[in-house]
């Protein structure tokens, strides 16, 4: 049974940091590309930092600078660290894990006020 199981949100002050993490299981993690998504209310799924088996990374524009994704192959999990959080931040964030096909986890609420 694959399981991905994000913990780490909560609430923060603009400005402030939260370290996301994602916890894998049934699957050979270090085979997978893995991905930090957000949902805000109202708006669509988007893709915020991704990371290879090997490990590269990319970032939406509006993070970059500000948050950083890690893996780490022998605790089969993937991070995402995010500093000098800002109101629009706020979101639902969900790990996905890709390699032929799709795994999503349940999401955490990240919430940051102003």
């Amino acid at each position: 049974q694959v399981q991905l199981v994000e913990s780490g949100g909560g609430l923060v002050q603009a400005g402030g940091s939260l370290r996301l993490s994602c916890a894998a299981s049934g699957i050979v993690f270090s085979n997978y590309a893995m991905a930090w998504y957000r949902q805000a209310p109202g708006k669509q799924r988007e893709l915020v930092a991704r990371i290879t088996s090997g490990g590269s990374t990319n970032y939406t524009d509006s993070v970059k600078g500000r948050f950083t994704i890690t893996r780490d192959n022998a605790k089969n999990m993937v991070f995402l660290q995010m500093n000098s959080m800002r109101p629009e931040d706020t979101a639902v964030y969900y790990c996905r894990g890709t390699y032929f096909r799709d795994y999503w986890g349940q999401g955490t609420q990240v919430t940051v006020s102003s």
